[in-house]
């Protein structure tokens, strides 16, 4: 059985009153992994490690020495890859498929941010002859990261790349129901040459959370997850005014209007709607379909939804895998239900598999819920599993409409052979990410955010790495001369 350890100060340590928690398959809910678990004596120790670590040695290191840092971590991300990918498809339920994508995913965000940081300058301001004003951007200082449970590693990478690469040092606290990745990701990181504090691990649940965003030696907090959970860290962070980056979800449309090409809009609509169960805050769970195409694409979409391989994400012919946990096998049910009390029809699914294999675990069918209207609460709460919701819209104004009708604005796609239709929907929808005819497609090289309640700031791109700088203008006056101006 795995056993896991905290990662404070440079040293492996238990936490001061020995806690642990059983990590559990959501595939067959043995005990997979006996996990450490901090308290916020702990995590009090990480920030007083990563505080000392930047106010000391840290703050010396160059922008070369930190390139060369994320560099030589994507090279042990993609040596042990594997071993990573079994670590989250254990963890997760995610099928190995997806977990080794994700694990190429995330060597090239470090490569990414390692190229970045190396073209890193200040620049030069106009100014007089005998001064120099430059335009500089140095660390924030300490930087607590507070990470998802459906991509642990990947939305790790996203936070660990930008903020050790602009000079920060990191007291990172996974999701307490999946650490196992980001453990042995810290693993790797404990065999480069880092001064103690410069990296910090402690898993635990949500007090040591509220101790990274309230204490006043954290300069900056990065938040991945609930809405409800990024409430409470935005109004503890007000302690010290800190940084926040919040990363909270969406409800996301996949819009297909009556000229889409019908197999590929199809098709991505359950790639969409289904890859890791539907546990990406991207899903494309609110389908919306033209009204002359709806009969028949929902038709279509039934057809394929029992051809769905449900199973072992470790086995090569599955599809899609469990959700990761029971209270969020309930509440998708609970949803369901909900929906379908409101008037929403039944296509499929809704319910756990047949079967012995099925009988433990956290399973659950492919779901459909077709004549959703914008009003029902399906149509507007992020389910976070396998479910799509299809909804009919008659013209571009009502499906703009209904579709920026959501507290949300993280993604959305449109399907349209029309440019000029293409090109007015992806103007005007309000979200972070919109694609046209495709759907998930992201790059290290652009931004990742959302609008509205779907959270504050960007990951990822140029702007990833400035979420993780304060911006200072130098002035120097080379030539000082008296003015003689008060009481001269």
């Amino acid at each position: 059985m795995i056993q896991t350890q905290l990662y404070i100060d440079g040293q492996w340590q238990s936490p001061i009153d020995q806690g642990t928690r059983a990590i559990v398959s959501p595939a067959d809910e043995s005990v997979i992994a006996q996990a450490a678990e901090a308290t916020r004596a702990d995590a009090r120790l990480a920030i007083a490690a990563a505080r000392k670590a930047f106010d000391g040695p840290w703050r010396q290191t160059t922008i070369r020495d930190r390139a060369r840092l994320l560099n030589k971590i994507a090279e042990l991300i993609d040596r042990d890859a594997e071993k990573l990918a079994h670590l989250e498809s254990l963890n997760t339920g995610k099928t190995l498929t997806e977990s080794r994508t994700d694990m190429g995913d995330i060597a090239a965000t470090f490569r990414y941010f390692a190229g970045l940081v190396a073209s890193e300058a200040g620049a030069v301001n106009e100014a007089p002859h005998h001064v120099i004003s430059r335009t500089l951007r140095e660390p924030v200082g300490v930087c607590g990261l507070i990470t998802p449970w459906n991509y642990p590693l990947l939305q790790a990478a996203w936070k660990i790349a930008p903020a050790l690469g602009a000079g920060n040092t990191v007291v990172i606290k996974p999701s307490n129901l999946t650490p196992l990745t980001t453990h042995h990701f810290t693993q790797l990181v404990a065999e480069l040459d880092l001064p103690p504090g410069v990296f910090n691990l402690v898993t635990g649940g949500a007090e040591v959370g509220a101790e990274l965003a309230e204490s006043l030696d954290v300069d900056l907090v990065s938040f991945t997850g609930g809405a409800f959970a990024g409430e409470s860290i935005m109004k503890a962070a007000t302690g010290n005014f800190k940084r926040i980056g919040l990363e909270l979800g969406g409800k996301n449309p996949n819009i297909v209007f009556a000229d889409a090409d019908l197999d590929a809009a199809v098709d991505y609509a359950l790639n969409a709607a289904f890859f890791h169960a539907g546990q990406v805050c991207s899903a494309g769970s609110r389908l919306m379909v033209e009204d002359s195409i709806y009969d028949a694409f929902i038709g279509r979409l039934a057809e394929r939804l029992p051809r769905i391989v449900i199973g072992n994400g470790f086995h090569g012919e599955t599809q899609m895998g469990p959700v990761q946990s029971a209270q969020q096998h309930d509440k998708i049910l609970g949803m369901v239900q909900a929906g379908i009390a409101e008037g929403a029809r039944l296509v499929h699914g809704g319910k756990r598999p047949a079967g012995d294999v099925f009988r433990k675990g956290y399973w659950l069918e492919p779901t459909l819920l077709a004549d959703v209207t914008a009003g029902m609460k399906i149509a507007k709460e992020e389910i976070f599993g396998p479910v799509i919701t299809a909804e009919r819209f008659r013209s571009e104004e009502e499906a703009l409409r209904a579709a920026n009708d959501t507290p949300y604005g993280l993604a959305a796609a449109v399907w349209t052979r029309d440019l000029d239709k293409a090109n007015r929907m992806s103007r005007a929808l309000r979200f972070g990410t919109v694609w046209v005819n495709d759907y998930h497609p992201y790059f290290p090289e652009a931004p990742w955010g959302g609008y509205k309640a779907s959270g504050i700031g960007r990951e990822l791109a140029r702007i990833g790495l400035d979420e993780y700088t304060e911006l200072k203008h130098s002035y120097i006056n080379l030539a000082p001369k008296a003015m003689g101006w008060f009481g001269a």
